[in-house]
């Protein structure tokens, strides 16, 4: 049984690492990769394939204290309305080099806000991606959805565009909580957003929740997830709080001596974990819950369980192709991402060129050591049959691998000829046990919280 004193001892409470949601993570990539060699990528995806497409919307109506995603308010329509124009103008460059023949098996709106494009927007949105790719047979089409920032008619033109999955942020829904963390949203208005979204027919619902929050305990976390249960969510995401303000400058606004220690932050996921397990649902990987039958479920009961930047995910696709101002994309060759001020990736697609800035091609044990930590994060295992058939490695040199990194977590892993396991008591470890197979210099970013 690992103790709290183990837990301690091996740095849990102290490690700051990466989320593992690519590899390298991004702050490794560098100026390698522009506009031509992400063209180049796109030419080089099979003919009649299909792919994933991301396209992100950086707006919002307003700054919510705790996000670190790339965002920016506005008050008006009209910088919404430019922005889609120009992500209309990059579908069309996108069309011009997409082989012939390519379909979206997923499709995946983010920001941001994507539901504060007008209903006009977002059909003209669809329309023109679907004029780059029509949905593959069984394609998922999903949204973010803020139930601040949704109505009837808006749900109405997703619904019309054939969106088949909603995801809607929660974060917590205490009072006080959602004061200091700036982001004010009602059980009553979320639950009434949930009941227009299941009464168009979209029955796949995603919720993501967060522990780690200003002012959180066992007993507020314990309603909200009580409340979020009667929503009847399919997937929920329990991400832990990332307080990063040297990076997400409006995190300043929340006050740290409010936060909960990182051993406190441990027993808030425990909490809420143990409700989850308790009313049905199945444990994804570290942070994510499903009922028995979605999507999530049955790819981890198949091993079929992917990481990418949505965090886990069935997509077993090759090409992630991201849209938009900071997306990034993931090809078979490397990442590439997009220009993350707004304004940087306009001018380039105005200017009839992809908006590329940086990104990582794929070069001497990339794709072992993702390969590795992908296992490691979605599965707890790491099959060596597996490693050794995909990517040459002797059974000597793999098993030495894997018990150095044993040494290194007190032999708390169990480690055999089939590969690595870590039992249900080390998992709290598990980003710490992937970061062992990162062979990139990790003092170079500021990362989050382990736990």
């Amino acid at each position: 049984m690992v103790t709290r004193t183990q837990l301690t001892r091996l740095g849990l409470f102290d490690a700051k690492v990466p989320r593992y949601t690519s590899y390298p993570t991004a702050p490794h990539f560098g100026s390698d990769v522009g506009p031509e060699r992400f063209a180049q990528w796109i030419e080089a995806l099979p003919e009649d394939g299909n792919i994933s497409l991301y396209l992100h919307v950086p707006f919002c109506r307003r700054l919510c204290w705790f996000c670190a995603c790339r965002t920016q308010g506005t008050a008006t329509a009209a910088p919404v309305a430019a922005y889609v124009q120009v992500l209309k103008d990059e579908l069309a460059l996108l069309r011009r080099h997409l082989p012939r023949g390519v379909r979206l098996s997923r499709l995946h709106w983010g920001g941001g806000t994507p539901t504060l494009l007008t209903p006009d927007l977002m059909t003209d949105l669809i329309g023109a991606i679907r004029e780059v790719a029509e949905f593959a047979e069984g394609a998922e089409f999903s949204v973010e959805i803020d139930p601040n920032e949704v109505d009837e008619a808006r749900l109405d033109a997703l619904a019309a565009g054939g969106m088949n999955r909603a995801s809607i942020g929660v974060q917590d829904f205490d009072d006080q909580i959602q004061e200091t963390i700036g982001r004010p949203q009602g059980y009553e208005i979320t639950r009434d957003a949930v009941e227009m979204i299941r009464a168009r027919g979209v029955q796949s619902l995603n919720a993501d929740i967060l522990f780690g929050l200003p002012h959180q305990s066992r007993a507020r976390i314990t309603e909200t997830v009580q409340k979020l249960l009667t929503l009847d969510p399919d997937r929920v995401a329990l991400y832990g709080y990332a307080h990063v303000p040297w990076m997400a400058k409006r995190q300043q606004m929340i006050p740290s001596d409010a936060l909960p220690t990182p051993q406190e932050r441990l027993d808030l996921f425990d909490t809420a974990r143990r409700l989850f397990l308790w009313d049905g649902y199945s444990e994804i990987g570290i942070d994510h819950f499903a009922v028995p039958g979605d999507g999530l479920s049955v790819a981890q009961s198949e091993g079929r369980l992917r990481r990418n930047f949505q965090g886990y995910t069935d997509d077993t696709e090759q090409a992630l192709i991201g849209l938009g101002a900071s997306s990034i994309s993931r090809f078979p060759q490397g990442y590439a991402q997009n220009a993350s001020g707004t304004s940087a990736y306009t001018a380039a697609v105005r200017d009839g060129r992809f908006a590329t800035s940086r990104g990582h091609a794929f070069a001497g044990e990339d794709l072992l050591r993702a390969r590795l930590i992908e296992m490691v994060m979605c599965d707890f295992r790491i099959d060596a049959a597996e490693i050794r058939r995909d990517y040459g490695l002797s059974r000597e040199v793999l098993r030495g691998m894997l018990e150095d990194v044993d040494r290194a977590f007190d032999g708390l892993l169990d480690i055999s000829d089939h590969g690595l396991f870590i039992p249900p008591e080390a998992r709290p470890l598990t980003r710490m046990i992937a970061r062992a197979f990162d062979a990139y210099d990790l003092s170079k970013a500021g990362h989050s919280s382990a736990i």
